[in-house]
This record gives structure tokens, C-alpha cells and sequence, in this order.
């Protein structure tokens, strides 16, 4: 399997080029959850992801056999580290990823001399383009999770966490394939068996609680998830026996909290963090996961590398579920001066107009009567209500709806 020596071997093996990511203390977390909480940044990390020591690690270990190149299947993260590692150790290599994968991921890949070829619908239909690829070309294949290298290598963080917390108490890891999880959990328990490792997997992609009820690898369905990086439809033999071994639980988290841990990252950390990234924020948040109550709680944010258009999204989202932006739908006189009016109200109130539209058809209007739709802004949810209050004083009929973009 995998052991305590592997992964202290790993680390000579990828010192070179993967950074010692940092430990951040969260005060917001830990006021939140009640207890000490800190986040390991491996976002920072090269690559953006802790992917990277997993690559490294297997290319050390494969020696002269991956002369004539490696070639991987991957979401994106392990992607990018395969090229990485590959660039840094004088090999070539080719990338199969789904047809979805974020933009920033497959541009990633190929700024870092990787061959990218779209392999499929899912990362399971890559690892079959990839394979194949591998035996039709002599080049080595490496598998994104379900490796002892790769679980080796990436267990070269666990190294890093007891160093550095010496009063380590809990371990919050994302779960995608399980490389990670495992990892971390053999390299921290093989020290200290008392501290408590958790695994997390968003809801929608979530094939671990299945699987370890059953035994055996039980593959989920694919959908679609703001956590993209652990979006792993079926366990690896290694890896669900390694979890089985070495975690304490493995819990599961929705969507929304996921996307709420994004923000709140961003807003009270400074850090940019993927879906896949904030699942282990998004359940202490949410209570899936409690933080000790004695000793420091650990949450590793295991990726950064997330497309800007979602980042601007997810916070939109925010700010309306905050109640900091709204639309709203009102009707007015079809005549010279009107909208001026309804606009003067608003501003009158301190509220930012973001957009206006007028509606002419689709709507139950008068014929002298067009439709006015008004994207706003606000301070808070309470100014929100002020807002709508004072427009309808004015005489306006409102609708509020929820700003869905």
C-alpha cells in the first residue's frame, strides 16, 4: 500500500520544485465555528493545486521508463502539475481533459508545453483516452489519484502540516479521487494517531459515502458542479481501501455553501480558491464538520485555479443572497420625463442602478404604459427594503425578483 516511509522518501523527491505552502490563521472561521482554525494555502502552491507533488514524485519513481514522455487524463489540476513536473524534468507530455474543463485549466496546460487534447465528456472518458494513448505509444501513463506514488506525493503535505502545527488537532481535506485525503491522513497519523482526519465531497459528485458503505468502488453520476476538480464519479481500488484505512469520516456538502465559502474566502481571506478548493471551509460553515475544541483545526485549500467569469459570477450570487443586489420590475407612463422620475426615487434613496431596461411586450401593460426592469445595488438587505418601500410610496407598482445572473 502506502506507508509513513514512502511519503518521507517523496519528500526529497519533490523539495526541489514544489513550495512549502503556508498556514493562515482564519479569525473569522474561528469565531464562527468555536474553535482554532487555520487554513494550509496550498492554492499557493505551483500549478495552483497540491497536484503537483503527486506528478513530481511519479516522475522520480518511473526514472528512465518516462523518457519518451507521460500522458494523464485530468480535470485540469492534475493537468497542469503533470506539466509542470514533466517541463522541469525534461520529458514531454500530453493532457487528455473533459470538454467542459474551465479555460484557465486547459490554457494552463498548454502554456506549460503540454500536448491538450479534449479526451471527452468526464475525466473517466479522458483516463480511457489517456490509457490507450499510453499503450499506443510507449509513453507512461499517470493516474490522477489511484497511484502509491501519486498518494505518496501528495501525502508530502501531511509532512508540512506537522511541522508547522505542532498542536494539530483536526484535518478538513477535499475528496475528489482520493489521493490527497489519503495521503495527508497516512502522513499525519502514522505521527500523531489522535488527530482527526475529515474528508469532504460536494454533494452533487459525491462517490465516496457509497462506496465505503458498499465495500467496494460504486460509481455516481456525472452532473454538472461549481467543484470541478473533485467532480470523481468512482473511487480508485487503492484509494477507497486507503480511506477506509486512514480517514475518520467523510461528509458531503451543497453546492450553495460551497459557493458561499468562495466568497468568504475572498472577502476575509484575500485568497482565490476553486470550488473543489472551498469544500472544507463550506463544511465547517455549514456544521458538517465541527471544529475542535481544543487544539488547531486545519482546512487545506487544496486549489486556486478557477475561471474569472464563475469567480464574478458566484459573487453576484452573493451579493443578492446577501440582499446587496436586486431587480425589480415596475410599470410607468410611456412619456417624456417618466423613467427620470421612477430613477430620481431611487437615488433619492442612496441605491446603485447596475442596469435599466424597458419592456415593451410579454407583459400585461397599457397601451400608453411601458415596463421598467431596474438591476440595483445595495448596502444590505435592510437598504434593500427601504428601496422597494420608498418606490412603492411613490406610487409605483414593484415586483421583486431575485437577480439570477
Amino acid at each position: 500500500m502506502v506507508t509513513a516511509d514512502d511519503i518521507a522518501r517523496a519528500q526529497a523527491a519533490v523539495a526541489d520544485v514544489a513550495r512549502h505552502t503556508p498556514v493562515l490563521p482564519s479569525a473569522t472561521l474561528s469565531e464562527r465555528c468555536g474553535g482554532d482554525v487555520v487554513l494550509k494555502a496550498e492554492s499557493l502552491q505551483r500549478t495552483g493545486a497540491f497536484k503537483i507533488r503527486g506528478a513530481l514524485n511519479k516522475l522520480h519513481a518511473l526514472g528512465d521508463v518516462c523518457s519518451r514522455g507521460v500522458v494523464c487524463g485530468s480535470a485540469g489540476n492534475h493537468a497542469q502539475a503533470l506539466a509542470f513536473a514533466a517541463r522541469a524534468r525534461g520529458v514531454p507530455c500530453e493532457v487528455f481533459m473533459p470538454e467542459g474543463a474551465p479555460i484557465a485549466k486547459l490554457e494552463a496546460a498548454a502554456e506549460l508545453g503540454a500536448r491538450v487534447v479534449l479526451g471527452g465528456a468526464s475525466v473517466d472518458d479522458c483516463l480511457v483516452s489517456a490509457k490507450a494513448r499510453a499503450e499506443e505509444s510507449g509513453m507512461a501513463f499517470v493516474h490522477p489519484f489511484d497511484d502509491p506514488d501519486v498518494v505518496a506525493g501528495q501525502g508530502t503535505l501531511g509532512l508540512e502540516l506537522l511541522a508547522d502545527l505542532p498542536a494539530l488537532s483536526t484535518v478538513v481535506v477535499p475528496v475528489g479521487g482520493g489521493g490527497l485525503a489519503s495521503g495527508v491522513a497516512i502522513a499525519v497519523k502514522s505521527v500523531r494517531p489522535e488527530v482527526r482526519v475529515v474528508g469532504v465531497q460536494v454533494e452533487t459528485v459525491a462517490a465516496f459515502p457509497g462506496s465505503l458503505a458498499a465495500g467496494a468502488p460504486v460509481a455516481v453520476g456525472g452532473a454538472l458542479t461549481i467543484a470541478d476538480g473533485i467532480a470523481v464519479k468512482r473511487p480508485g481500488d487503492l484509494t477507497l481501501a486507503l480511506i477506509r484505512e486512514w480517514l475518520d469520516d467523510v461528509v458531503t456538502v451543497p453546492e450553495d455553501e460551497v459557493a458561499e465559502a468562495m466568497v468568504m474566502l475572498m472577502e476575509k481571506a484575500k485568497l482565490v480558491v476553486e470550488g473543489a478548493g472551498a469544500v472544507g471551509v463550506a463544511a465547517l460553515l455549514g456544521g458538517e464538520v465541527k471544529a475542535a475544541s481544543h487544539g488547531t483545526t486545519c482546512v487545506i485549500l487544496s486549489g486556486g485555479n478557477v475561471d474569472a467569469g464563475l469567480l464574478a459570477t458566484v459573487a453576484r450570487r452573493h451579493e443578492t443572497e446577501m440582499g446587496r443586489r436586486m431587480v425589480l420590475l415596475t410599470r410607468v407612463p410611456d412619456r417624456p420625463g417618466a423613467l427620470a422620475t421612477l430613477l430620481d426615487c431611487v437615488a433619492a434613496q442612496g441605491a446603485n442602478l447596475v442596469e435599466v431596461s424597458h419592456l415593451r411586450e410579454g407583459i400585461d401593460l397599457h397601451v400608453r404604459e411601458t415596463g421598467v426592469q431596474l438591476t440595483i445595488e445595495t448596502r444590505s438587505r435592510e437598504h434593500a427594503d427601504g428601496v422597494v418601500s420608498a418606490v412603492r410610496e411613490a406610487g409605483y407598482g414593484v415586483t421583486r425578483h431575485t437577480d439570477e445572473i
